[in-house]
């Protein structure tokens, strides 16, 4: 996809020209360190899109993109913090590489700068963008909660798993297109679809990220089995529940009420457990009924075919990937 090259070179730039290398450096270090881990870059990407879908506006949307990117870092700053996860990436996560307290630290002047990046646009677009950003911001902390309460219930449902992923995961990726076609020019109504595109896709987005956690190679670039690990009520987990036989119900129960020292044998397990319940076919199902709805929302925006196919193409490589 060639088309993403240039979005994401026009990126990488402005992200080189922005870094965090100023004094003190023990605060703002560790920032540079988890935004130069790389990945995909996926909610930028998608917010250069959608601005220059009414007017070529993508220059124009770049400080809203690094508003969203070190936005998205500072999640995963403190939610690795959570977690205890050691690893981000394939490379040692922000508080073990520093420490806790500057991870903290360093994650709240990253929370503060992405709102410094809005600040470039003129006062009657900054506040159609900061509403945006304010509902998505508090609806991802809401998200969070939810997915750390669920590591202690025993009751969680499908549906309150697809609501924490909503708000933890896809909600930002909808708010990051809404806020670029609102930079772009698009009306109202037209924005609006675009940011169900991205809030569905980031559904099967998570979807397919729970299970690379669970059946995908080390590689991947993070614990491997960290989900499972850390007990997250998955829909994995939760439709496992639903399709195995009583007692390999109450074995699952009992494993997600554990967190050995060694979670080896624990991961490997719950993996032979899920997958005789071929619940990645369920998932996959599922997943796809959400990208369906996702590219249903393209049809309402006023786009050319090329630039219908460019998003379309977007959410199929989101998908398909295997790490």
């Amino acid at each position: 996809m060639q088309f993403l090259d240039t979005y994401k070179n026009l990126f990488l730039d402005y992200l080189s020209a922005n870094k965090f290398d100023k004094a003190p450096h023990n605060l703002y270090q560790p920032v540079d360190y988890i935004l130069e881990l790389g990945g995909k870059r996926i909610r930028p990407l998608l917010l250069l899109m959608a601005a220059d879908i009414a007017g070529d506006k993508a220059v124009d949307a770049l400080s809203a993109a690094m508003s969203v990117e070190v936005f998205h870092n500072f999640t995963l700053l403190h939610d690795d913090i959570m977690d205890e996860a050691p690893l981000r990436r394939g490379k040692a996560t922000v508080h073990e590489k520093y420490d806790t307290n500057t991870a903290i630290l360093s994650g709240d002047v990253m929370m503060i700068s992405a709102y410094r990046f809005l600040e470039n646009y003129e006062p009657k677009i900054a506040i159609k963008l900061l509403k945006i950003f304010n509902k998505m911001a508090i609806e991802v902390c809401e998200g969070q909660q939810m997915d750390m309460d669920f590591e202690t219930r025993e009751d969680v449902s499908i549906p309150e798993y697809f609501d924490m992923i909503t708000y933890k995961t896809s909600v930002l990726i909808g708010a990051a297109i809404q806020m670029g076609a609102t930079i772009g020019g698009l009306d109202d109504q037209s924005a609006n679809h675009l940011y169900h595109y991205g809030k569905n896709i980031g559904i099967a987005f998570q979807m397919q990220d729970d299970m690379l956690d669970t059946f995908g190679e080390p590689k991947v670039g993070k614990q491997p089995g960290g989900d499972i690990i850390q007990n997250k009520k998955t829909y994995l987990y939760l439709k496992t529940l639903q399709l195995v036989s009583d007692s390999e119900k109450e074995e699952l129960l009992v494993l997600y009420n554990t967190r050995p020292t060694d979670s080896s044998n624990k991961v490997a397990r719950v993996r032979e457990i899920m997958k005789s319940a071929h619940v990645e076919l369920h998932s996959e199902e599922v997943k796809n009924e959400y990208k369906n709805l996702a590219f249903s929302h393209l049809d309402a925006v006023e786009m050319t075919d090329m630039q219908i196919n460019q998003f379309r193409s977007f959410g199929e490589f989101l998908l398909r990937r295997k790490v």
